[in-house]
Protein backbone atom coordinates (compact mmCIF):
# COMPACT_ATOMS: atom_id res chain seq x y z
CA UNK A 1 0.00 0.00 0.00
CA UNK A 2 1.33 3.31 -1.02
CA UNK A 3 0.60 6.71 0.51
CA UNK A 4 1.59 9.95 -1.48
CA UNK A 5 1.07 13.59 -0.36
CA UNK A 6 -0.17 15.54 -3.63
CA UNK A 7 -1.47 18.82 -1.63
CA UNK A 8 0.07 20.54 1.93
CA UNK A 9 -1.19 24.14 1.50
CA UNK A 10 -2.25 25.77 5.08
CA UNK A 11 -4.47 23.42 6.25
CA UNK A 12 -5.39 21.62 3.01
CA UNK A 13 -4.65 18.34 2.49
CA UNK A 14 -4.44 15.94 -0.49
CA UNK A 15 -3.23 12.09 -0.46
CA UNK A 16 -2.96 9.52 -3.42
CA UNK A 17 -3.58 6.11 -1.91
CA UNK A 18 -2.90 3.39 -3.85
CA UNK A 19 -3.80 -0.38 -2.91
CA UNK A 20 -1.98 -3.22 -4.73
CA UNK A 21 -4.05 -5.80 -6.94
CA UNK A 22 -1.67 -8.45 -4.38
CA UNK A 23 -2.81 -6.83 -1.47
CA UNK A 24 -6.45 -7.07 -1.94
CA UNK A 25 -6.16 -10.68 -2.98
CA UNK A 26 -4.70 -11.55 -0.36
CA UNK A 27 -7.51 -9.54 1.77
CA UNK A 28 -10.33 -11.62 -0.18
CA UNK A 29 -8.57 -14.85 0.85
CA UNK A 30 -8.62 -14.15 4.35
CA UNK A 31 -11.77 -13.15 4.66
CA UNK A 32 -13.29 -16.48 2.66
CA UNK A 33 -10.95 -18.50 4.82
CA UNK A 34 -12.51 -17.10 7.71
CA UNK A 35 -15.77 -17.71 6.39
CA UNK A 36 -15.01 -20.98 5.27
CA UNK A 37 -15.71 -23.42 8.15
CA UNK A 38 -19.37 -21.80 8.40
CA UNK A 39 -20.20 -22.11 4.82
CA UNK A 40 -22.75 -24.73 3.50
CA UNK A 41 -23.45 -25.48 0.32
CA UNK A 42 -25.41 -28.40 -1.40
CA UNK A 43 -22.56 -31.43 -2.15
CA UNK A 44 -19.98 -30.92 0.84
CA UNK A 45 -20.47 -30.72 3.89
CA UNK A 46 -20.09 -27.76 6.22
CA UNK A 47 -16.72 -26.39 6.12
CA UNK A 48 -15.64 -28.40 3.32
CA UNK A 49 -16.85 -26.36 0.52
CA UNK A 50 -13.23 -25.38 -1.80
CA UNK A 51 -11.52 -22.17 -1.86
CA UNK A 52 -12.09 -22.06 -5.69
CA UNK A 53 -16.19 -22.40 -5.37
CA UNK A 54 -15.92 -19.84 -2.34
CA UNK A 55 -14.14 -17.40 -4.43
CA UNK A 56 -16.35 -17.78 -7.39
CA UNK A 57 -19.45 -17.69 -5.48
CA UNK A 58 -18.75 -15.06 -3.52
CA UNK A 59 -15.45 -13.67 -4.48
CA UNK A 60 -17.22 -10.43 -5.62
CA UNK A 61 -18.92 -9.29 -2.46
CA UNK A 62 -15.89 -9.78 -0.50
CA UNK A 63 -13.51 -8.17 -2.92
CA UNK A 64 -15.82 -5.18 -2.48
CA UNK A 65 -15.63 -5.47 1.41
CA UNK A 66 -12.08 -5.91 0.92
CA UNK A 67 -11.42 -3.05 -0.99
CA UNK A 68 -13.22 -0.82 1.76
CA UNK A 69 -11.82 -1.92 4.67
CA UNK A 70 -8.35 -1.53 3.12
CA UNK A 71 -8.93 2.02 1.89
CA UNK A 72 -10.36 2.70 5.38
CA UNK A 73 -7.36 0.89 6.82
CA UNK A 74 -4.65 3.18 4.92
CA UNK A 75 -6.66 6.21 6.23
CA UNK A 76 -6.72 5.31 10.07
CA UNK A 77 -2.84 4.70 9.37
CA UNK A 78 -2.37 7.72 8.04
CA UNK A 79 -4.12 9.56 10.67
CA UNK A 80 -2.44 8.13 13.59
CA UNK A 81 1.24 8.31 11.87
CA UNK A 82 0.42 12.31 10.69
CA UNK A 83 -1.46 13.37 13.88
CA UNK A 84 -4.14 15.30 11.63
CA UNK A 85 -7.33 15.13 12.61
CA UNK A 86 -9.93 16.03 9.61
CA UNK A 87 -11.56 19.49 10.00
CA UNK A 88 -14.82 17.37 8.33
CA UNK A 89 -15.42 13.82 7.13
CA UNK A 90 -12.73 13.57 4.29
CA UNK A 91 -13.01 13.43 0.33
CA UNK A 92 -12.45 10.35 -1.44
CA UNK A 93 -12.58 8.99 -4.34
CA UNK A 94 -11.68 6.19 -6.84
CA UNK A 95 -9.42 8.08 -9.30
CA UNK A 96 -9.04 4.67 -12.01
CA UNK A 97 -12.97 4.38 -12.26
CA UNK A 98 -12.08 0.99 -15.15
CA UNK A 99 -10.93 -0.51 -12.53
CA UNK A 100 -11.75 -4.42 -13.00
CA UNK A 101 -9.89 -7.40 -10.70
CA UNK A 102 -6.62 -7.65 -11.14
CA UNK A 103 -6.08 -3.86 -11.24
CA UNK A 104 -4.52 -2.16 -8.56
CA UNK A 105 -7.21 0.78 -6.65
CA UNK A 106 -6.25 3.92 -7.40
CA UNK A 107 -7.89 6.49 -4.41
CA UNK A 108 -7.29 10.26 -3.59
CA UNK A 109 -8.43 11.74 0.02
CA UNK A 110 -8.52 15.22 0.86
CA UNK A 111 -9.65 17.15 3.72
CA UNK A 112 -8.58 20.08 6.13
CA UNK A 113 -6.26 19.30 8.83
CA UNK A 114 -7.49 21.07 12.21
CA UNK A 115 -5.02 23.50 13.34
CA UNK A 116 -2.39 23.44 15.99
CA UNK A 117 -3.77 24.97 18.93
CA UNK A 118 -1.54 27.37 20.80
CA UNK A 119 -0.67 26.82 24.57
CA UNK A 120 -2.37 29.48 26.89
CA UNK A 121 -1.70 31.08 30.45
CA UNK A 122 -5.18 31.75 31.98
CA UNK A 123 -3.84 32.70 35.14
CA UNK A 124 -3.30 36.07 32.96
CA UNK A 125 -7.01 36.28 32.32
CA UNK A 126 -9.13 38.75 34.81
CA UNK A 127 -12.81 38.97 34.94
CA UNK A 128 -15.39 40.64 36.94
CA UNK A 129 -18.21 39.08 38.34
CA UNK A 130 -21.28 41.35 39.04
CA UNK A 131 -23.19 40.61 42.13
CA UNK A 132 -26.74 41.88 42.69
CA UNK A 133 -28.62 41.30 46.32
CA UNK A 134 -32.01 41.21 46.13
CA UNK A 135 -33.56 44.50 47.07
CA UNK A 136 -36.86 44.77 49.28
CA UNK A 137 -38.66 46.72 46.60
CA UNK A 138 -37.81 43.79 44.27
CA UNK A 139 -39.10 40.96 46.41
CA UNK A 140 -42.30 43.02 47.03
CA UNK A 141 -42.56 43.12 43.35
CA UNK A 142 -42.39 39.79 43.10
CA UNK A 143 -44.84 39.31 45.95
CA UNK A 144 -47.23 41.26 44.54
CA UNK A 145 -47.14 39.39 40.82
CA UNK A 146 -47.70 36.41 42.96
CA UNK A 147 -50.95 37.82 44.58
CA UNK A 148 -52.23 38.79 41.25
CA UNK A 149 -51.67 35.47 40.06
CA UNK A 150 -53.79 34.17 43.10
CA UNK A 151 -56.17 36.25 42.46
CA UNK A 152 -59.80 35.90 43.92
CA UNK A 153 -63.26 37.56 42.96
CA UNK A 154 -65.55 39.12 45.15
CA UNK A 155 -69.36 40.45 44.59
CA UNK A 156 -70.02 43.46 42.65
CA UNK A 157 -72.30 45.74 43.66
CA UNK A 158 -76.02 44.83 42.81
CA UNK A 159 -76.94 46.05 39.22
CA UNK A 160 -73.50 46.07 38.20
CA UNK A 161 -73.00 44.72 34.49
CA UNK A 162 -69.83 42.26 34.13
CA UNK A 163 -66.69 43.27 32.35
CA UNK A 164 -64.27 41.13 30.66
CA UNK A 165 -61.63 39.92 33.08
CA UNK A 166 -64.92 39.60 35.58
CA UNK A 167 -66.04 36.10 37.07
CA UNK A 168 -69.87 35.45 36.71
CA UNK A 169 -72.07 32.31 38.26
CA UNK A 170 -74.64 31.18 36.59
CA UNK A 171 -76.77 28.06 35.54
CA UNK A 172 -76.99 27.15 32.22
CA UNK A 173 -78.40 24.97 29.70
CA UNK A 174 -77.62 23.90 26.46
CA UNK A 175 -79.42 22.62 23.46
CA UNK A 176 -79.07 21.72 19.60
CA UNK A 177 -81.99 21.88 17.81
CA UNK A 178 -83.90 22.77 20.83
CA UNK A 179 -83.09 19.21 22.32
CA UNK A 180 -80.83 19.53 25.63
CA UNK A 181 -77.44 17.44 25.39
CA UNK A 182 -75.32 15.50 27.60
CA UNK A 183 -72.76 17.22 29.44
CA UNK A 184 -74.15 20.94 28.05
CA UNK A 185 -76.02 21.52 31.97
CA UNK A 186 -74.32 23.22 35.12
CA UNK A 187 -75.61 25.04 37.88
CA UNK A 188 -73.55 27.33 39.71
CA UNK A 189 -70.77 27.35 37.17
CA UNK A 190 -68.08 29.95 37.55
CA UNK A 191 -66.62 31.55 34.17
CA UNK A 192 -64.30 34.57 33.82
CA UNK A 193 -65.06 36.10 31.09
CA UNK A 194 -61.95 36.47 28.59
CA UNK A 195 -60.45 33.41 30.16
CA UNK A 196 -61.18 31.63 26.45
CA UNK A 197 -62.46 28.64 28.15
CA UNK A 198 -65.73 28.00 26.64
CA UNK A 199 -66.46 27.87 23.00
CA UNK A 200 -65.82 30.85 20.91
CA UNK A 201 -67.96 33.64 21.04
CA UNK A 202 -69.61 32.06 23.98
CA UNK A 203 -68.11 34.54 26.64
CA UNK A 204 -67.92 37.43 24.48
CA UNK A 205 -72.04 37.73 24.65
CA UNK A 206 -72.43 37.62 28.65
CA UNK A 207 -70.35 40.87 28.56
CA UNK A 208 -72.63 43.43 30.24
CA UNK A 209 -74.99 41.04 32.04
CA UNK A 210 -76.13 41.16 35.83
CA UNK A 211 -77.22 39.23 38.40
CA UNK A 212 -80.23 37.98 37.94
CA UNK A 213 -80.58 38.40 34.22
CA UNK A 214 -81.72 35.69 32.16
CA UNK A 215 -80.54 35.08 28.23
CA UNK A 216 -79.82 32.99 25.60
CA UNK A 217 -76.37 32.63 23.90
CA UNK A 218 -76.49 31.12 20.38
CA UNK A 219 -72.91 29.60 19.31
CA UNK A 220 -71.83 26.81 16.71
CA UNK A 221 -69.35 24.34 17.60
CA UNK A 222 -66.08 24.14 15.72
CA UNK A 223 -66.00 22.19 12.80
CA UNK A 224 -63.14 19.99 14.73
CA UNK A 225 -65.01 19.53 18.20
CA UNK A 226 -64.07 16.34 20.34
CA UNK A 227 -67.59 15.41 20.30
CA UNK A 228 -68.34 14.26 16.69
CA UNK A 229 -71.87 14.34 17.39
CA UNK A 230 -72.00 18.06 17.97
CA UNK A 231 -69.26 19.29 15.60
CA UNK A 232 -70.42 22.21 13.56
CA UNK A 233 -73.70 22.56 15.48
CA UNK A 234 -75.32 25.54 16.44
CA UNK A 235 -76.80 25.52 19.93
CA UNK A 236 -78.62 27.77 22.37
CA UNK A 237 -77.35 28.00 25.72
CA UNK A 238 -80.09 29.50 27.95
CA UNK A 239 -78.15 31.45 31.07
CA UNK A 240 -79.13 32.58 34.44
CA UNK A 241 -77.00 35.00 35.80
CA UNK A 242 -76.66 34.16 39.60
CA UNK A 243 -73.43 36.37 40.64
CA UNK A 244 -70.82 38.94 38.73
CA UNK A 245 -67.89 39.56 40.44
CA UNK A 246 -64.79 41.69 40.36
CA UNK A 247 -60.76 40.20 40.33
CA UNK A 248 -59.23 41.20 43.51
CA UNK A 249 -55.51 40.64 44.48
CA UNK A 250 -55.05 37.89 47.46
CA UNK A 251 -54.03 39.62 50.18
CA UNK A 252 -50.03 39.01 51.18
CA UNK A 253 -50.29 37.20 53.94
CA UNK A 254 -48.92 33.62 55.56
CA UNK A 255 -52.49 32.15 53.90
CA UNK A 256 -50.95 33.23 50.26
CA UNK A 257 -47.35 32.07 51.52
CA UNK A 258 -48.94 28.37 52.08
CA UNK A 259 -50.64 28.31 48.62
CA UNK A 260 -47.45 28.84 47.54
CA UNK A 261 -45.55 26.06 49.33
CA UNK A 262 -43.68 27.90 52.24
CA UNK A 263 -44.43 27.97 55.83
CA UNK A 264 -45.59 31.30 56.48
CA UNK A 265 -45.21 34.83 54.35
CA UNK A 266 -41.48 35.57 56.00
CA UNK A 267 -40.14 31.63 54.05
CA UNK A 268 -42.33 32.99 50.76
CA UNK A 269 -39.78 36.14 50.89
CA UNK A 270 -36.81 33.96 51.33
CA UNK A 271 -37.62 32.05 48.73
CA UNK A 272 -38.18 34.69 46.09
CA UNK A 273 -34.76 36.46 47.32
CA UNK A 274 -33.12 33.24 46.76
CA UNK A 275 -34.79 33.06 43.42
CA UNK A 276 -34.53 36.55 42.14
CA UNK A 277 -30.91 36.44 43.25
CA UNK A 278 -30.09 33.03 41.53
CA UNK A 279 -31.89 34.75 38.25
CA UNK A 280 -28.80 37.89 38.62
CA UNK A 281 -26.31 35.20 38.90
CA UNK A 282 -27.30 33.55 35.44
CA UNK A 283 -27.31 36.93 34.11
CA UNK A 284 -24.06 37.56 35.71
CA UNK A 285 -22.56 34.82 34.37
CA UNK A 286 -23.31 35.04 31.20
CA UNK A 287 -21.81 38.97 31.11
CA UNK A 288 -19.01 37.46 32.46
CA UNK A 289 -18.82 34.38 29.82
CA UNK A 290 -18.90 37.08 26.93
CA UNK A 291 -15.93 38.89 28.57
CA UNK A 292 -13.93 35.99 29.03
CA UNK A 293 -14.50 34.82 25.20
CA UNK A 294 -13.49 38.33 24.25
CA UNK A 295 -10.14 37.89 26.36
CA UNK A 296 -9.74 34.12 24.83
CA UNK A 297 -10.09 35.49 21.59
CA UNK A 298 -7.72 38.48 21.72
CA UNK A 299 -4.95 35.65 23.47
CA UNK A 300 -4.93 33.47 20.14
CA UNK A 301 -4.66 33.50 16.25
CA UNK A 302 -4.29 30.63 14.36
CA UNK A 303 -5.42 29.42 10.61
CA UNK A 304 -9.08 28.30 10.61
CA UNK A 305 -10.41 25.37 8.14
CA UNK A 306 -12.09 27.44 5.85
CA UNK A 307 -14.61 24.70 5.09
CA UNK A 308 -15.68 25.37 8.92
CA UNK A 309 -16.04 29.25 8.77
CA UNK A 310 -17.87 28.77 5.16
CA UNK A 311 -20.67 26.54 7.14
CA UNK A 312 -20.61 28.62 9.95
CA UNK A 313 -21.39 31.91 7.91
CA UNK A 314 -24.22 29.70 5.77
CA UNK A 315 -25.58 28.57 9.26
CA UNK A 316 -25.63 32.37 10.80
CA UNK A 317 -27.15 34.44 7.37
CA UNK A 318 -30.14 31.51 7.84
CA UNK A 319 -30.73 31.86 11.20
CA UNK A 320 -30.56 35.89 10.83
CA UNK A 321 -32.89 35.69 7.71
CA UNK A 322 -35.53 33.48 9.33
CA UNK A 323 -35.26 35.94 12.55
CA UNK A 324 -36.34 38.39 9.92
CA UNK A 325 -38.83 35.77 8.08
CA UNK A 326 -40.81 34.70 11.10
CA UNK A 327 -43.62 33.74 9.12
CA UNK A 328 -41.49 31.37 6.58
CA UNK A 329 -41.16 28.25 9.12
CA UNK A 330 -39.64 25.88 6.46
CA UNK A 331 -37.09 25.87 3.74
CA UNK A 332 -38.29 27.10 0.63
CA UNK A 333 -37.06 30.43 0.09
CA UNK A 334 -34.42 32.32 -1.89
CA UNK A 335 -30.90 31.45 -1.48
CA UNK A 336 -29.17 33.18 1.25
CA UNK A 337 -26.15 34.98 0.42
CA UNK A 338 -23.76 35.21 3.01
CA UNK A 339 -21.80 38.38 3.82
CA UNK A 340 -18.64 39.86 5.58
CA UNK A 341 -20.39 40.51 8.45
CA UNK A 342 -21.60 36.82 8.42
CA UNK A 343 -18.03 35.63 7.91
CA UNK A 344 -16.29 37.69 10.37
CA UNK A 345 -18.69 36.52 13.37
CA UNK A 346 -18.25 32.64 11.64
CA UNK A 347 -14.61 33.49 12.03
CA UNK A 348 -14.61 34.29 15.65
CA UNK A 349 -17.17 31.88 16.83
CA UNK A 350 -15.27 28.99 14.64
CA UNK A 351 -11.84 29.95 16.46
CA UNK A 352 -13.64 30.25 19.90
CA UNK A 353 -15.35 26.91 19.05
CA UNK A 354 -11.77 25.16 18.25
CA UNK A 355 -10.10 26.49 21.35
CA UNK A 356 -12.42 25.70 24.01
CA UNK A 357 -12.52 22.07 22.19
CA UNK A 358 -9.07 21.87 23.14
CA UNK A 359 -9.16 23.12 26.95
CA UNK A 360 -11.89 21.03 27.55
CA UNK A 361 -10.16 17.95 25.45
CA UNK A 362 -6.75 19.07 27.34
CA UNK A 363 -8.50 19.46 30.99
CA UNK A 364 -10.53 16.08 30.26
CA UNK A 365 -13.58 17.51 30.68
CA UNK A 366 -16.85 15.44 30.30
CA UNK A 367 -20.13 15.77 30.12
CA UNK A 368 -21.96 13.12 32.33
CA UNK A 369 -24.62 10.85 31.84
CA UNK A 370 -26.82 12.42 34.36
CA UNK A 371 -25.91 15.68 33.10
CA UNK A 372 -27.73 14.44 29.57
CA UNK A 373 -30.59 13.10 31.02
CA UNK A 374 -31.44 16.50 32.63
CA UNK A 375 -30.67 18.32 29.57
CA UNK A 376 -33.20 16.09 27.75
CA UNK A 377 -35.40 16.33 30.65
CA UNK A 378 -35.72 19.86 30.19
CA UNK A 379 -35.93 20.33 26.79
CA UNK A 380 -38.85 17.60 26.95
CA UNK A 381 -40.87 19.64 28.82
CA UNK A 382 -41.42 22.07 25.91
CA UNK A 383 -43.40 18.56 24.20
CA UNK A 384 -46.06 18.24 27.18
CA UNK A 385 -47.75 14.67 26.64
CA UNK A 386 -44.97 13.91 24.32
CA UNK A 387 -42.03 13.47 26.93
CA UNK A 388 -41.20 9.69 26.52
CA UNK A 389 -41.65 9.86 22.42
CA UNK A 390 -39.02 12.75 22.92
CA UNK A 391 -36.81 11.01 25.33
CA UNK A 392 -36.81 8.17 22.90
CA UNK A 393 -36.49 10.34 19.31
CA UNK A 394 -32.87 11.89 21.35
CA UNK A 395 -31.74 8.48 22.39
CA UNK A 396 -31.86 7.23 18.66
CA UNK A 397 -30.33 10.73 17.19
CA UNK A 398 -27.20 11.44 17.41
CA UNK A 399 -27.11 14.81 15.74
CA UNK A 400 -29.83 15.32 18.24
CA UNK A 401 -27.29 14.33 21.55
CA UNK A 402 -24.71 16.31 20.37
CA UNK A 403 -26.86 19.46 19.69
CA UNK A 404 -27.59 19.06 23.38
CA UNK A 405 -24.52 18.12 24.84
CA UNK A 406 -22.68 21.01 22.75
CA UNK A 407 -23.85 23.49 25.07
CA UNK A 408 -23.32 21.59 28.58
CA UNK A 409 -19.75 20.82 27.38
CA UNK A 410 -18.58 24.48 26.42
CA UNK A 411 -20.07 25.95 29.63
CA UNK A 412 -18.06 23.28 31.66
CA UNK A 413 -14.84 24.27 29.89
CA UNK A 414 -15.86 28.13 30.68
CA UNK A 415 -16.19 27.50 34.32
CA UNK A 416 -12.68 25.22 34.12
CA UNK A 417 -11.28 28.63 32.55
CA UNK A 418 -12.73 31.05 35.09
CA UNK A 419 -11.66 28.82 38.23
CA UNK A 420 -7.83 29.42 36.72
CA UNK A 421 -8.46 32.72 35.93
CA UNK A 422 -8.23 36.26 38.47
CA UNK A 423 -11.89 36.45 39.14
CA UNK A 424 -13.14 39.76 41.11
CA UNK A 425 -16.29 40.54 42.57
CA UNK A 426 -18.16 43.73 42.19
CA UNK A 427 -21.38 44.17 44.09
CA UNK A 428 -23.68 46.45 41.02
CA UNK A 429 -27.52 46.97 41.23
CA UNK A 430 -30.32 45.30 39.14
CA UNK A 431 -30.36 48.19 36.71
CA UNK A 432 -26.72 47.95 36.40
CA UNK A 433 -26.65 44.56 35.54
CA UNK A 434 -29.72 44.97 33.24
CA UNK A 435 -27.57 47.90 31.19
CA UNK A 436 -24.94 45.20 30.69
CA UNK A 437 -27.06 42.23 29.23
CA UNK A 438 -28.52 45.07 27.09
CA UNK A 439 -25.06 46.18 25.80
CA UNK A 440 -24.32 42.16 25.26
CA UNK A 441 -27.42 42.00 23.25
CA UNK A 442 -26.48 45.34 20.88
CA UNK A 443 -23.63 43.83 20.24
Amino acid sequence: MQVTETLNEGLKRGYAITVTAGELEAKVNEKLAEAQPEVEMKGFRKGKVPMALLKKQFGQKVMGEAMQESIDGAMNEHFEKSGDRPAMQPEVKMTNEDWKEGDDVQVEMSYEALPEIPELDLSTITLERMVVKAEDAAVDEALANLAESAQDFKARKKGSKAKDGDQIVMDFVGKVDGEAFEGGAAEDYPLVLGSNSFIPGFEEQLVGVKAGDETAVTVSFPEDYQAPHLAGKEAVFDCTIKEVKEPVAAEINDELATKFGAEDLAALKSQIAERLEAEYAGAARAVMKRHLLDALDKMVDFDLPPSLVEAEAGQIAHQLWHEDNPDVQGHDHPEIETTDEHKTLATRRVRLGLLLAELGQKSEVQVTDAEMTQAIMSQARQYPGQERQFFEFVQQNQQMQQQLRAPLFEDKVVDHVVEQATVTEKEVSKDELQKAVEALEDE
